[in-house]
């Protein structure tokens, strides 16, 4: 069936097969719809919003990790190298003063609480960014299942409307409300369940 034939098929059934009467009921109906249709619009930015989060959070993440290993292979080489000349015999003067550079260093690469970039810092950023992304990605996971609900209401509701099974309507009904109840899940507490 074209889109077209199915709007007249949704029109006829609303005003009743005639222009001016109707079946209150397929109006009814129709509100169904629009407010299902609004509520699933919602339900989907905020999905999409929540996917971009967690992407984002994802990407920061996996730079401040990248950034805490070039820290620790800075760290691990001046840590060698100090070790390696410390305490050689006829050492130079000026080599004594640049071991203890070195490990000046190393001990603010391990932490660095002026720029926030030592790898105690840096570990404790990835993993508040990591925590975003798995609470935005929880909340993502739930929009789409509010969406999925939401959708299938409006079907149940439109096949209500052509075949007049009233059935159909409360089945969308309680569709709509699982809907509604998992994207506020989404917005107040996504980790709640487990999906």
């Amino acid at each position: 069936m074209e889109a077209h034939e199915t709007h007249e098929t949704i029109h006829e059934a609303a005003h009743g097969g005639h222009e001016g009467g109707g079946n209150p009921l397929n109006k009814r109906l129709a509100i169904m719809i629009s407010i299902l249709a609004a509520l699933l619009s919602i339900v989907e930015m905020s999905g999409k919003s929540a996917q971009s989060t967690s992407m984002a959070a994802n990407i920061e993440a996996s730079n401040l990790w990248s950034f805490f290993q070039a820290k620790t292979i800075r760290a691990t080489t001046l840590r060698t190298a100090a070790e390696a000349l410390d305490g050689l015999p006829g050492m130079p003067a000026g080599l004594e003063q640049r071991i203890g550079q070195w490990r000046t260093a190393v001990d603010r690469y391990e932490s660095d609480p002026q720029t926030g970039e030592g790898r105690k810092e840096l570990a404790e950023r990835a993993k508040r960014a990591e925590a975003e992304r798995d609470h935005s990605f929880a909340a993502y996971h739930l929009f789409e299942y509010a969406a999925a609900a939401l959708q299938i209401a409006i079907v149940l509701c439109s096949a209500s409307a052509v075949t007049g099974r009233i059935g159909l309507a409360y089945g969308a009904g309680g569709l709509g409300i699982i809907g509604v109840v998992l994207g506020f899940l989404a917005w107040l507490a996504p980790g709640l369940l487990h999906i």
